[in-house]
């Protein structure tokens, strides 16, 4: 049975903000908290890694080999971590120009980039192979999503050879088109007068964030949204109510080998905006324990996720890491419990629509 928590929460005063001013004070420490201890950082660590990935692949174009193709295939696989832990920020810069679908287009459920993506292999679409026209195609073909296919997909051990030029510019070009994008969203949220202060200093007559209310409340759906993704997105995506209805090839980054670790590392993200944002010391002394439950269960899922790591049709075909991953959705609902009901309820905030419905 899925858990559908808040995902848009709207927040009330709390008991422990007694004034306005005092609300926009402690939003600010919280916000702030969380811009410079997790979300700046994170952006910084996904650029680096898009820059690696360039490099790697431009290696591999210059000179194939297996033992460049592995070099690329890991750049990607750390890629992959390093957008999965910052992937749960869905708002602010990265959702300007479509960037959130153009890194990843997910779920893909009638496989239009897999189809969009076999048809510029098999036309050698020139337009494909230039990050910058390629950025004007399809966001479902320009993320790692379609890199994903060139580098494992069907074909790709050619790319250890000569001959496989266009597909190895095809890759290279969405790389760059990543480390693009990448290097947009860094700037933007490093920029002194730009989203970042604006969510950090709420004012009356800003549009988005009126006071400290309705800043945090941008925080809080991060957290609630987020499980909800890990859970009923991507767990429940491919993990079915029995083994026999499980489904590994619909599991995000099922070619790859890592569809486990981006959900460890989604998981890991918010552990450490939890951290960074010291939301847990935003309570009263008494209420402390709510903080002291999510690190708990942060662990607990941490635990869940490495003990169930490796290829997904691997673990789904061993009961004692399937089973991992069923007590990983039990996990992320108690999570959801936690922030949705007892932080929010001692925060005197209120549960709204999930931003995931399309409500």
């Amino acid at each position: 049975m899925r858990i559908h928590l808040a995902g848009s929460l709207l927040l009330a005063l709390a008991s422990a903000l007694v004034s306005p001013a005092l609300a926009n004070e402690k939003a600010t420490g919280i916000i702030t908290g969380a811009i410079n201890g997790f979300i700046r950082p994170g952006y910084a660590a996904f650029h680096q890694a898009t820059g690696e990935l360039v490099e790697a692949e431009q290696a591999l174009c210059a000179a194939p080999s297996q033992q460049a193709l592995d070099a690329a295939r890991q750049s990607f696989g750390k890629t992959v971590d390093a957008w999965s832990r910052i992937e749960i920020i869905r708002f602010g810069p990265v959702s300007e120009d479509n960037r959130l679908e153009r890194v990843l287009f997910w779920p893909d459920r009638k496989s239009t980039g897999l189809k969009q993506v076999q048809a510029a292999l098999v036309a050698e679409d020139a337009t494909a192979t230039d990050a910058d026209s390629l950025a004007k195609k399809s966001v479902a073909m320009q993320g790692l999503g379609a890199l994903e296919f060139v580098l494992f997909g069907t074909g790709s051990e050619g790319l250890a050879e000569a001959g496989e030029d266009y597909r190895c510019a095809f890759a290279a070009a969405i790389a760059g088109n990543l480390d693009a994008i990448a290097g947009e969203v860094e700037t933007e949220w490093a920029e002194p007068d730009g989203f970042a202060r604006q969510w950090a200093n709420p004012g009356p007559d800003d549009p988005l964030y009126r006071d400290g209310t309705e800043a945090v409340t941008e925080l809080m759906d991060v957290f609630v949204t987020g499980f909800e993704l890990v859970r009923d997105v991507r767990l429940g995506g491919f993990l079915g109510e029995t083994p026999e209805k499980d489904k590994p090839r619909q599991a995000l980054f099922w070619r790859s080998g890592k569809t486990i670790d981006a959900i460890a590392e989604n998981l890991a993200g918010m552990a450490e905006l939890f951290e960074a944002s010291r939301l847990g010391e935003a309570v009263r002394d008494d209420a402390r324990w709510i903080g002291n439950s999510a690190r708990f269960e942060f662990g607990n899922a941490a635990s869940a996720a490495s003990a169930a790591n490796g290829p997904v049709a691997d673990v789904l075909a061993d009961p004692a890491r399937r089973d991992k991953l069923v007590y990983l959705g039990l996990v992320t609902s108690s999570l959801s419990e936690i922030f949705g009901t007892s932080l929010s309820g001692e925060l005197g905030l209120t549960a709204g629509f999930s931003s995931l419905d399309g409500d």
